[in-house]
């Protein structure tokens, strides 16, 4: 969150594909983290989450 704290807020210039890249990567990142944290604190949950997307994929019709 520092890192967005020092980038100044760009007014009419289109983001190059290196700034979306990076702040798609750190959005990636940070999801990761928050599903990780939501697994630990609801162990229960995470594991009926887990076998209901295996159910999902094993009934996907290609």
């Amino acid at each position: 969150m520092a890192e967005r704290a020092e980038q100044a807020p760009r007014t009419g210039q289109p983001e190059t594909d290196a700034e979306r890249r990076r702040r798609r990567a750190q959005f990636l990142r940070d999801l990761t983290e928050a599903r990780e944290l939501r697994d630990r604190v609801q162990p229960r949950r995470a594991k009926v989450a887990r076998l209901r997307h295996a159910m999902r994929m094993r009934t996907f019709r290609w």
